[in-house]
């Protein structure tokens, strides 16, 4: 649970499309070309860190509108999100700059605060043909892999210092954040079971870790260009493409199973009006991820470019196998709902 009023989660954008290789341009190889590309990303990453903790002083039920020193107190939720996304971002540019693959700096895109978290994650730009396995499964793994070793102990940070609490009445305006088996692992681990009718209410340290993991959840989904799609890419070849395909539109069945399932509960609790509602829509996020990706696959190709140098070795194999199984187990049927 967290506190009501917090900004519901925004997608993260995933990677485009690669474009065909081309050389590197001459303003990049000149004396300060490196700074010249990382100016506007240093700047688009100033300005996220500005409306995250605007977004973390939200949270802690402070409008820096009014006091602009305000903003301070979500460092707490902005330092922690910040930390998982660069690493995850710069996870995937080591690798890609390892492989000698042409990529960008992370974009990063800030989002004003009344409409998001502050932030809708980054971009970054691959600007040459990834054909070898061997690279497309470095660079599509390392960005969630870093992200979470990041996220993963500040979760636990803050899950340490997060309160178990009762719960209000239905309808009394508290958040529900989804839960993964991972997720339900570390509850259980560091706070143990809780009594009848209560919840951990997260303070923003424990949000910003939860967030971590969702955001590693979303890219992991094995499709197209996101890094769960290179990911299987690179593990089954061309098979994917029906593999991608068929996850993408099981997408509206799982919003479907998902709302049906808390509906039923709420009608067994017997809950009607708003309370029954939010229960019914408690997978509509799904939907909303259904069609950012229906868009990404039509602006850059349901199925994934090929890559067909290289083989996978049974160390990488087994990255690749992790990483699918690793999405199963960050998987929330329900991202966040109203109680």
């Amino acid at each position: 649970m967290k506190d009501p009023g917090a900004p519901g989660p925004a997608p993260m954008h995933p990677d485009p499309a690669p474009e065909p290789a081309r050389p590197t341009s001459a303003g990049q190889d000149a004396p300060g070309g490196a700074f010249r590309e990382w100016r506007l990303p240093l700047v688009l990453l100033a300005l996220t860190l500005l409306t995250t903790l605007w977004s973390g002083a939200a949270l802690h039920g402070l409008d820096p509108l009014e006091d602009p020193r305000a903003i301070l107190a979500g460092w707490d939720f902005s330092l922690p999100l910040l930390a998982i996304l660069v690493t995850h971002e710069l996870g995937h540019y080591v690798a890609g700059r390892l492989h000698g693959v042409d990529v960008s700096p992370p974009y990063f895109i800030p989002l004003p605060p009344p409409l998001g978290l502050g932030t809708m994650g980054a971009v970054i730009r691959i600007r040459s043909a990834i054909t070898d396995r061997r690279a497309l499964l470095d660079v599509g793994a390392a960005g969630p892999l870093a992200g979470l070793a990041v996220a993963l102990p500040v979760l636990a940070v803050g899950l340490a210092a997060s309160p178990v609490e009762p719960l209000p009445p239905p309808g009394g305006g508290l958040i529900a954040e989804g839960h993964s088996i991972l997720y339900e692992a570390m509850l259980r681990a560091i706070l143990g079971p809780f009594p009848e009718g209560h919840d951990v209410m997260l303070t923003p340290t424990a949000f910003a870790g939860w967030m971590g993991l969702l955001v590693t959840m979303m890219n992991l989904l094995p499709f197209s260009q996101l890094d769960g799609g290179h990911i299987a890419f690179a593990l089954l070849g061309p098979r994917q493409h029906r593999i991608g395909r068929a996850v993408l539109f099981a997408l509206p069945l799982v919003a479907t199973v998902t709302g049906g399932y808390f509906g039923a509960r709420a009608l067994a609790r017997g809950l009607t009006g708003d309370p029954l509602l939010h229960e019914l829509l408690a997978g509509v996020h799904w939907l909303v991820w259904f069609g950012v990706l229906l868009l990404l696959g039509r602006l850059s190709g349901f199925d994934h470019p090929p890559s067909d140098h290289g083989t996978l070795g049974l160390g990488r194999k087994a990255v690749a196998v992790a990483c699918l199984v690793l999405f199963a187990l960050l998987f929330m049927p329900s991202w966040m709902r109203d109680t």
